[in-house]
C-alpha cells in the first residue's frame, strides 16, 4: 500500500482519481476492485479494520448448496422485504452470490468447511442452509483479508484517522468533485473526479444498538445536505438479541444461534415467540424482535432467554468460539445457563439510492454498503444478506472508467450523462479560487461548547430509542421531531458550527488550540450529522402511516397496500414513489 497511515504533517494530497470514504467491506472490496491504474483515497475514522462489517458474526448468503438456487435465494429475500425489493437488484444480487464467494475464497478468506465443501448453516427467513461462515466471527475474517489486501496495493493510500465533513460539487454542472475532510486538527478539501460513499450505517442514532461507535449515519447524513435522493429512512432493523446484561455493552448473539438450535424463552422456560408467528425463533428478524418487545412489556421484565443447550456442546465450541468466549467474560457459561438478551438497533434499510452501479442522483457520486438503497433489502433485510451485498455491489466498481469516462460504465446499460469533465491543474486552481489557510487560535468558551455537544450526543440517542425504535406512534414522533429540530438549532449556533460550516471551497482550516484536537472535532462532526439523521428517520416515521418491515406503529398496526411504495426524501421534500406493486 502507498500509505499504511498516512502522514498529515502538511503533505496530504489535493486531489485523487477516486476517494473512497469508508473502510468497511463496501468500502474495502469497493477500493480493490477499481481499475488499479486510478489513485485511490481511502478514508477511514480509524485504524483498520474497525467497521460494522468486522463486527458481523453470523456469515455471507450464497446458493451453492445442491438443493438451493438462486431464484430460492431471491424469493426468501422478496419474503422478508415486505414487498419494497426491488425485483431485478434483488436478483442480481442473488446470481451473483456465488462468485464473489469465489473471489473471497481466492483472496485467501477461511470459511469453514464440512469436508472438502464450503459449510453451510440456517439462519431465520432462509428456506435453505445456504449462509457461509468463518466460525461466528465472519466479518473479522472478510475485513481483516481485504484490509490486509488493500495495504500492499499501490494504487490506494489510506488516509487515517480522517473524517468526511461534506460533498464538494461544481458550481456550475453540479458533479461531485471531492470532500471536505477533517484530518488532525485541520480541514482541507480534497479533490477526486469519483467519490463513493462506503460508510455504513447508523447504529448509534440509538441507545440500544448493536453498531460500534463509528456507524453514525455520516454518509446520509452529508448526501441530504447536498440534495442527494434519498429513501425508506424510517425501515431500520433491529435484532432480536444482543446481550442484555448491566455492564455489558450490546454484544450481538448471531442469528446462527437460533439456526442451529437454540431457543428463546421467558422466565418460566416458555418458548413465546411461537405465540406471534408459527416460525418461532426462525420468524424474520422484525417479527421476533417485536415479539421479545410485546413479551417483555407484558411480563414487566427486561430481557428474555436464549438458550443454546439443545445445540450438541461440541457443535457450539465449533461454530461460536466469540460468543463463548465475550460471555464467559460476563460470568455468562452458554454450557450451562441461557445468556440474557433483549432487541437493539442493528442494520438501516434506508439510504442513498443507488443503482445497479452504484450512481446516486449526483453525477460522479455513489454508494455502496449499508449507506446505499439498492433495492435488496425492503422494508426488512434477510440475514446475512448485508456482507453479500457490500461485496456484489463493490465489485461493480471494477467498471469504472478513465478519463473523460469517469462516471461512464462499459456496458451499454445507461444514457446518463454521468462524465466529469477533465480539467488541468491550472483549470483546477482556478475552480478552487484564492486558496487561503484560516489559522483559528481562539474559540468563544470551549468547554461550554464541548459540554454542549456532549449532552446533545447522550440525549439524542436515548430520545430516539423510546420515540423511534421498535415501536412507534404519532405523539411520540412529532414531539421527538420538535425536540430534535431545538438540538440542530442550538447545534449550529456554537461558534466552532460557524466556522466550521462556513468553510468555503480552496479554505485550509487549522485549529492552533492545544484544547482541540481529532477527537474533538470528529466527535462535534458525528453529533452534527446524528441530529441530522435522528431528524431524517423521525420524519420519514411520521410520514409512513402504516406498519411495514423493520417500521412498526401502534397507530396503524397494519400493512397498507396503498402504502407498498418508497418513502423517497430530498432535502425538505418527502414524497411516495409509485406502487411497487404497479411496477
Amino acid at each position: 500500500m502507498a500509505n499504511d497511515a498516512f502522514s498529515w504533517q502538511g503533505n496530504l494530497p489535493d486531489r485523487f482519481d477516486v476517494l473512497v470514504v469508508g473502510a468497511g467491506a463496501a468500502g474495502l472490496y469497493a477500493a480493490l476492485c477499481l481499475p488499479e491504474h486510478f489513485q485511490v483515497g481511502l478514508i477511514g475514522k480509524e485504524a483498520l479494520p474497525i467497521s460494522a462489517s468486522d463486527w458481523a458474526q453470523g456469515g455471507i448468503a450464497a446458493a451453492i448448496a445442491p438443493d438451493d438456487s438462486p431464484k430460492l435465494h431471491v424469493e426468501d429475500t422478496l419474503s422478508a422485504g415486505a414487498g419494497l425489493c426491488d425485483f431485478e437488484a434483488v436478483k442480481f444480487l442473488a446470481e451473483e452470490a456465488s462468485t464473489c464467494v469465489e473471489s473471497l475464497v481466492k483472496m485467501g478468506v477461511s470459511f469453514d468447511r464440512s469436508g472438502e465443501n464450503l459449510a453451510l448453516t440456517l439462519e431465520a427467513a432462509h428456506s435453505r442452509r445456504r449462509v457461509l461462515h468463518a466460525a461466528d466471527t465472519t466479518g473479522r475474517a472478510v475485513v481483516g483479508t481485504l484490509a490486509a489486501l488493500v495495504r500492499k496495493q499501490k494504487n490506494i493510500t489510506l488516509l487515517s484517522p480522517a473524517f468526511a465533513l461534506s460533498l464538494w460539487l461544481n458550481p456550475e454542472t453540479q458533479h461531485c468533485q471531492g470532500i471536505s475532510l477533517i484530518c488532525g486538527s485541520q480541514v482541507n478539501w480534497v479533490r477526486a473526479e469519483t467519490v463513493v460513499l462506503a460508510t455504513g450505517g447508523g447504529g448509534q442514532i440509538f441507545s440500544q444498538t448493536t453498531n460500534p461507535t463509528v456507524s453514525t449515519g455520516d454518509g446520509v447524513a452529508i448526501a441530504w445536505r447536498t440534495g442527494v435522493l434519498l429513501r425508506d429512512l424510517e425501515f431500520f432493523q433491529f435484532h432480536p438479541t444482543a446481550l442484555t446484561k448491566a455492564g455489558a455493552p450490546r454484544f450481538l448473539i448471531s442469528e446462527a444461534v437460533r439456526g442451529e438450535g437454540a431457543h428463546l424463552v421467558d422466565d418460566k422456560g416458555y418458548r413465546f415467540t411461537f405465540d406471534y408467528h408459527p416460525s418461532g425463533e426462525l420468524a424474520p428478524r422484525d417479527v421476533v424482535s417485536r415479539a421479545i418487545f410485546r413479551h417483555l412489556q407484558n411480563t414487566g421484565e427486561d430481557r428474555v432467554w436464549l438458550d443454546l443447550r439443545p445445540i450438541p456442546a461440541e457443535r457450539i465450541r465449533h461454530r461460536f468460539p466469540n460468543i463463548i468466549q465475550v460471555c464467559a467474560q460476563w460470568g455468562i457459561d452458554v454450557f450451562q445457563e441461557p445468556v440474557p438478551v433483549s432487541p437493539a438497533a442493528h442494520y438501516w434499510m434506508g439510504g442513498i439510492v443507488a443503482d445497479r452501479f452504484n450512481r446516486t442522483s449526483i453525477p460522479g457520486l455513489y454508494a455502496v454498503g449499508e449507506t446505499a438503497s439498492t433495492g435488496v433489502h425492503g422494508a426488512n433485510r434477510l440475514a446475512s444478506n448485508s456482507l453479500l451485498e457490500c461485496l456484489v455491489f463493490g465489485a461493480q466498481m471494477a467498471h469504472l472508467k478513465e478519463e473523460g469516462e469517469m462516471g461512464r460504465w462499459g456496458d451499454g446499460e445507461t444514457g446518463r450523462g454521468n462524465e466529469l469533465e477533465g480539467i488541468s491543474n491550472e483549470e483546477f486552481g482556478a475552480v478552487l479560487g484564492d486558496i487561503s489557510n484560516i489559522t483559528i487560535e481562539n474559540l468563544e468558551n470551549w468547554p461550554h461548547q464541548q459540554a454542549i455537544i456532549q449532552e446533545l450526543r447522550r440525549e439524542l440517542p436515548i430520545l430516539m430509542w423510546h420515540s423511534a425504535g421498535i415501536c412507534r406512534g404519532q405523539k411520540a414522533l412529532e414531539d421527538a421531531i420538535a425536540q430534535v429540530e431545538i438540538w440542530r438549532e442550538l447545534l449550529a449556533t456554537l461558534p466552532i458550527s460557524q466556522t466550521l460550516l462556513n468553510l468555503q471551497p480552496g479554505q485550509t482550516l487549522n485549529f492552533s488550540l492545544p484544547d482541540i484536537d481529532n477527537l474533538d472535532l470528529r466527535t462535534w462532526a458525528e453529533t452534527y450529522n446524528l441530529l441530522d439523521v435522528g431528524y431524517l428517520i423521525l420524519k420519514s416515521a411520521a410520514f409512513r402511516i402504516e406498519s411495514r418491515g423493520g417500521h412498526y406503529r401502534l397507530d396503524y398496526p397494519l400493512s397498507d397496500p396503498d402504502w407498498c411504495s418508497h418513502t423517497l426524501v430530498r432535502l425538505d421534500n418527502w414524497s411516495k414513489s409509485p406502487s411497487i406493486r404497479n411496477q
